[in-house]
């Protein structure tokens, strides 16, 4: 008996579909589970497989009100913003402004002026992969002085200190996590481009995936979540300032799946520039990383990864290529144990 290629092309989409529903139904029974043991922590969780999108969410925007968190609430994704920027950054390699092993003497502002020991040394890549040596923000200053804002107000002026005063680079080649060097990256975009880190941003990569809930200086919007941290107590979004290519953008769980959706499709703009971000560029003992992920492989399966957490919101993201999948959680309450423990759930009871 004969099988038309259009009756097989609709059994494997039947398939297919049948495969995510499940898979999407196993992961809504996780994060249900999670909710209920765990009623004050609001989360929002985007997943794509095989570019299908499914959402599930739990929670309240806010105390006093009955709005609840959707696909579309505002979060703090913290850290994952750089790989925000390390994507930018390859961008800005495919539009040949800048090498990944050209040395950033010649990007830096002028404010800045590396030690003679220090120059020709540090690599764009070694930023994107935190082994520069560069000394980094006292972040437990900043927190002691301003628990709310404590990276507010830091300026060009306090970064050039940092790295004028510098006279050696403390374990260089050597992983080292640094928001100070992707500060720097976000600086080299603006040099590059002539415009500022805001406006790169928006241009490629905001508004060419219509991202209409990433947001960056302005985020006082109806669907923003408020933010606790381990305590319960209600913490500010940090605002907007030099370091924002570390860490300050703010985004839902839609608008990051949308991102995920190009990252894994070759032919986009951001899916090329992805690419060149998954190439390990550092690598001991413990872990292997991109330009901004951490790289994780286990027998069958490579899956890129970043985690997130300002003072009062968690998150993660993390996706493989190959089986063509990729999951965004996000957390109303600074967890970064509850962030990863539900990952690591999902992963090996639905992903792997």
């Amino acid at each position: 008996m004969k099988t038309s290629s259009k009756f097989l092309a609709a059994l494997l989409f039947i398939s297919s579909f049948s495969f995510g529903q499940n898979i999407s139904k196993k992961i809504d029974s996780i994060i249900n589970d999670n909710y209920k043991k765990n009623p004050e922590v609001g989360i929002s969780v985007g997943f794509i497989n095989n570019n299908e999108e499914y959402y599930t969410a739990h929670g309240k925007l806010n105390a006093e009100s009955d709005s609840k968190i959707d696909k579309n609430s505002l979060f703090e994704i913290a850290s994952i913003t750089k790989i925000l920027t390390s994507n930018l950054i390859a961008q800005a390699v495919t539009d040949h402004k800048i090498k990944l092993d050209d040395y950033i003497d010649g990007f830096l502002p002028k404010a800045y002026i590396l030690q003679e020991n220090l120059r020709n040394k540090i690599k764009i890549s070694d930023l994107a992969s935190h082994q520069s040596g560069l000394p980094d923000i006292d972040f437990a200053k900043l927190i002691a002085q301003d628990p709310q804002q404590p990276v507010h107000k830091i300026t060009e002026e306090t970064l050039a200190a940092i790295i004028n005063n510098c006279s050696e680079l403390k374990d260089y080649g050597k992983y080292r996590y640094s928001t100070i060097g992707y500060t720097l990256l976000g600086q080299i975009l603006e040099k590059v481009y002539g415009k500022t880190y805001d406006e790169i941003i928006r241009a490629k990569i905001i508004k060419p995936l219509h991202m209409k809930n990433t947001l960056t200086k302005d985020f006082n919007v109806k669907n923003r979540t408020t933010a606790h941290n381990p305590e319960g107590g209600i913490q500010e979004f940090f605002k907007w300032n030099i370091t924002a290519p570390a860490g300050l953008v703010k985004s839902s769980a839609s608008d990051m799946v949308t991102f995920l959706k190009a990252v894994l499709n070759k032919e986009t703009v951001m899916g090329k520039a992805a690419i060149i971000t998954e190439k390990i560029v550092y690598k001991d003992q413990k872990r292997e990383m991109g330009l901004g992920f951490n790289i994780v492989t286990d027998e069958s399966n490579t899956i890129y990864m970043k985690s997130g957490d300002s003072m009062g919101q968690s998150s993660i993201i993390c996706y493989n290529r190959n089986k063509n999948w990729g999951i965004i959680i996000l957390l109303d309450q600074r967890n970064s144990k509850m962030r990863q423990d539900l990952l690591n759930t999902i992963y090996d009871k639905v992903l792997k």
